[in-house]
């Protein structure tokens, strides 16, 4: 169940979802200006993403990551504490489909010193709705490791689905890796918000 509040800084037409906010935390998009921040807490959160996701570590790949947030099939979310504006996590849609799919991969990381203090938890809410009020989306699938037990459990809690199984389905730090595939639909995320 959401708390707090949510807002909406674009036009309900724009096609860009930004200024979500909850009662601890607010989401928006990356830009240039947050390279020197992202970056470090990415290297000190290396350790912890290692065997679990790939983020940007170097100007290179965050100049890429920023290329990719311009495109019109990638939305990026910063989770940021509203207390100091500090940057707790990210979340992607990846892989927009428009048309008769209207769906998207949901990517995420934590940083490692904000794990496990709910900032995650309440970053997923603002971009569950930015995917299915904002960009009209009918289905996200995110692919986890059976080992994440914590990104289970975050999708999980959020009402997403095990849909299925994928040998080796993704290369992370040089190994591929099984993942489970959970899903979530737009009308089972809207029936929850009704019922919560």
């Amino acid at each position: 169940m959401m708390t707090g509040f949510w807002h909406r800084s674009r036009p309900a037409s724009s096609a860009r979802p930004t200024g979500l906010t909850l009662s601890r935390v607010y989401v928006r998009a990356p830009r240039a200006s947050d390279e020197q921040e992202f970056l470090a807490l990415m290297r000190e959160s290396r350790d912890f993403h290692r065997q679990w996701a790939s983020a940007p570590t170097d100007p290179v790949r965050f100049a890429a990551y920023l290329e990719d947030c311009r495109r019109p099939d990638f939305a990026a979310f910063l989770v940021c504490r509203c207390a100091d504006d500090q940057i707790v996590g990210f979340f992607n849609l990846s892989q927009i489909t428009r048309g008769s799919l209207q769906s998207a991969y949901l990517g995420y990381a934590a940083v490692a010193r904000y794990a496990r203090q709910g900032y995650m938890r309440e970053g997923l809410e603002l971009v569950l709705r930015a995917a299915f009020v904002e960009l009209a989306l009918h289905r996200l699938e995110a692919n986890i490791q059976p080992g994440n037990a914590a990104s289970l459990a975050l999708a999980r809690g959020a009402g997403f689905r095990r849909e299925g199984f994928s040998p080796r389905y993704l290369k992370i730090a040089g190994h591929w890796r099984d993942h489970e595939r959970w899903a979530l639909l737009a009308d089972d995320w809207r029936e929850t918000r009704a019922s919560g």
